[in-house]
């Protein structure tokens, strides 16, 4: 397969969940030798933190682990993302609902929970903003198990 795959991440304000899964799965499609081959996006459903970069706990979990998010800059979800994008990959629920209402009046990609691809029994990324340290830590764990299962998708549809 010679077309490049591209992945859009989507969580609310594209400051805590989002990116963390943008810069963590960047590293693992590196790892397996993909980078020419899958772009990476994020963005958030709401327009709170448009230009603005990611929370600094999201960027601490991250570094934490040898990920550098910290350049990252929020952006809201558009129609266009759904033409563009070969997965819409959202965190919770209700971005699911969100982006599913614009999906039914323009068609494009269809948006999929991301814990669909790994093995946890949760369905939800939770939000770790209002929450401690250890939130943020969770959805670290969350996002790795759901990338490595989403990298073997995407290689799968590659073969």
């Amino acid at each position: 397969m010679s077309k490049q795959v591209s992945v859009l991440f989507v969580c609310l304000g594209n400051i805590c969940r989002s990116p963390t899964a943008e810069g963590l799965f960047r590293r693992l499609v590196q790892q397996a030798g993909l980078q020419d081959k899958v772009f990476i996006d994020s963005c958030g459903t709401s327009n709170w933190h448009i230009g603005k970069g990611p929370d600094a706990r999201s960027i601490s979990a991250a570094n934490n682990r040898g990920v550098d998010i910290s350049a990252l800059k929020a952006r809201q979800f558009t129609e266009k993302d759904l033409d563009t994008f070969d997965y819409i990959i959202v965190m919770d629920r209700q971005n699911l609902a969100d982006v599913k209402d614009i999906w039914h009046q323009n068609g494009g990609t269809k948006p999929t929970l991301f814990l669909e691809y790994g093995s946890s029994d949760l369905t939800e990324v939770p939000d770790p903003y209002y929450g401690g340290e250890e939130g943020f830590e969770h959805v670290l764990d969350l996002i790795q198990d759901a990338g490595e299962g989403l990298l073997r998708d995407i290689q799968e549809r590659m073969a």
